[in-house]
């Protein structure tokens, strides 16, 4: 997307910068500013609900970079996030490992088990790969849910989430939250801009004339699936905590299904999407909460058996209108947009 009138770049790195000009900058020194002070004023529900925001956004970036700039279409990507938290959870328990240990191993135990499944699911393509990986998500759900060490299907417990000998509370924890989405996004917008990002784009375009320029197929997709696991296993790593207890039937292939709808809704290939098909997914459920919590009041008669369902009815419509009328995601028709703003009143 071209600069504002009468800002231009005079070398290659400003080009390729992520932030370009003051403006930029400032807006988004002012928008952690306010992100940060939310946990302040928000009441508990809205906090609650900010922090599994933050961390369905680090879990959707990974399957961004699998999805969106690979194009390997993953429908068991919530399974890599079950990985991240029962490594979280069993480390912490069994062998008292504190919480800073167990981030990194928790991103990298998932990261390893998505190779272990990648490496015969990117010799396929197609129909194929999106079968592949749904089988992952029921076979990892599985060996978790069937294995008594693990504590079957009722889950196990996790440790509290202690940081210089105090209890993290929900404010400190919507802080930690935003650390790790900001530095979430920090590496995935980096990866875009490097030589191992500008091979997952050309494999995702066109993998046929990538191979014959020299870019190893193999290699690149496992990369994308080790990496995007990598940040599933984060997000699982913030959701153990975050809970408190964790079962096999949290991250369900309902909650697969959701990420790759917020991939499609936001705009696969761009970050900014990603981040933009979470919000409106996430306000959406919201939205259609407090819509069910009104109706059943009027109608309890059939609160039962429509309203509970009502959250997925409305996933399903907003993601196939999206499909249907803009297939590029509401972060294109935002930049487009801007576009008419900055030339507005003309035309050209």
């Amino acid at each position: 997307m071209g600069l504002p009138c009468g800002v231009f770049n005079s070398r290659p790195e400003e080009d390729m910068a992520i932030v370009r000009t003051k403006t930029q900058w400032f807006l988004i020194a002012l928008g952690i500013a306010f992100a940060a002070t939310l946990a302040i004023y928000l009441p508990m529900d809205w906090l609650v609900w900010l922090i599994m925001l933050g961390i369905y956004v680090v879990a959707v970036l990974g399957l961004h970079i699998v999805t969106g700039l690979c194009g390997q279409f993953s429908m068991g990507h919530s399974a890599f996030m079950l990985v991240g938290a029962y490594t979280t959870a069993l480390l912490g328990q069994k062998y008292g490992v504190p919480a800073w240990g167990t981030l990194p191993l928790a991103g990298l135990f998932a990261g390893v088990v998505g190779l272990v499944f990648a490496t015969p699911a990117v010799r396929i393509k197609g129909f194929y790969l999106v079968m592949a990986t749904i089988a992952a998500q029921f076979i990892i759900q599985w060996v978790v849910r069937e294995g008594d060490w693990a504590g079957g299907v009722y889950g196990t417990p996790v440790p509290d989430l202690v940081f210089f000998g105090k209890i993290v509370d929900y404010r400190g924890f919507w802080w930690l939250t935003l650390v790790v989405v900001l530095a979430s996004i920090y590496f995935v917008k980096n990866l875009q801009r490097t030589a191992t990002g500008r091979r997952l784009v050309a494999v995702r375009d066109n993998d046929l004339a990538a191979e014959v320029m020299g870019v190893n197929l193999f290699q690149t997709k496992l990369l994308a699936f080790f990496v995007g696991s990598f940040f599933a296993g984060i997000a699982g790593w913030l959701w153990a905590y975050f809970m408190g207890h964790i079962t096999p039937l949290q991250f369900d292939f309902k909650l697969s299904l959701m990420f790759l709808g917020m991939v499609i809704v936001g705009g696969m290939g761009s970050t900014t999407g990603a981040i933009f098909g979470t919000v409106i997914l996430r306000l959406t459920e919201k939205l259609v909460d407090y819509i069910s919590a009104a109706l059943s009041d009027a109608f309890p008669g059939i609160a039962v058996q429509i309203f509970p369902a009502m959250s997925l009815i409305v996933f399903a419509a907003v993601v196939m209108f999206f499909i249907m009328v803009e297939p590029r995601g509401a972060y294109h028709r935002f930049t487009r947009f801007k576009i008419f703003y900055r030339l507005h009143p003309f035309s050209f």
